[in-house]
């Protein structure tokens, strides 16, 4: 399996259209009564959670990288001579 970056933007929104899912399912098997304009509110909340978190993400990681490349000097390119 490839490795990939951690995108917590994504977990925010996969975690809020989960318990969005999971209040349709309760009122699918009758356990409790959920209004069809309750889950709207959570879904948009929880959306704009996932963009807000995922353009902080971005932003720390633009931060580090252009930190990280000062920090590192490249070294001065070497002269090469043929004989």
């Amino acid at each position: 399996m490839l490795r990939h970056e951690f995108q917590p933007g994504r977990l925010v929104a996969g975690s809020f259209l989960t318990v969005a899912g999971i209040a349709y399912i309760g009122d699918a098997n009758d356990a409790w009564e959920t209004p069809w304009f309750a889950v709207i509110p959570l879904v948009v909340f929880g959306l704009l959670l996932a963009g807000v978190t995922a353009l902080l993400t971005r932003a720390i990681r633009k931060r580090r990288r252009s930190a990280g490349t000062q920090q590192t000097p490249t070294p001065p390119p070497r002269a090469t001579t043929h004989d």
